[in-house]
């Protein structure tokens, strides 16, 4: 397993709109565990392959306190959500450091593959259900801090520019 570069908020990359994965191979099983190790690392509970420069729909999750419930999401499809919502703080690995407030529905029914290629329907609510639709967001080209105000995301941009600069140093 490797360790990936996650990118880093205003990389342009975010911005890209991933594909679907075509098939669940070698390649794809390597990247699902190097994204796992990438997330646990930096002690993330979500991460999708956007995140990584890779644009294909893929997402890695584990919600769990004991950090040993990996959950794969290969092309999720969100295919329903409530319509209760709540607005809660959330971070990113491509942001880090920054955490917002941020309207999500409280519960998802999803659509999606597993690591072994096989079609699942999973429900979730509370924790897991924000981290789905922030990971499927990524997978859109979308970044949390684009749901904080024009004056918010310049902030965060300055300051994520100037922490990359200083790092750079």
């Amino acid at each position: 397993m490797a360790k990936l570069s996650i990118l880093r908020f205003p990389d342009p990359r975010l911005h890209t709109v991933a594909r679907p994965v075509q098939a669940v191979d070698a390649r794809i099983r390597t990247l699902i565990a190097d994204m796992l190790e990438t997330m646990y690392d930096a002690n993330g509970i979500g991460l999708a392959a956007t995140q990584v420069d890779v644009h294909e729909r893929l997402i890695v999750i584990d919600v769990s306190e004991e950090r040993d419930e990996p959950m794969v999401l290969i092309n999720p499809e969100i295919v329903w959500a409530s319509e209760e919502k709540r607005v809660g703080d959330e971070g990113c690995l491509s942001v880090p450091g920054i955490y917002d407030g941020v309207e999500r529905s409280l519960a998802v029914r999803v659509n999606a593959m597993d690591g072994d290629g096989q079609l699942r329907t999973i429900e979730a609510e509370g924790l897991l259900a924000v981290c789905i639709q922030h990971e499927m967001d990524h997978l859109a080209g979308k970044v949390f801090v684009e749901y904080l105000s024009p004056l918010k995301r310049n902030r965060i941009k300055t300051k994520m520019l100037k922490q990359q600069r200083v790092e750079q140093d």
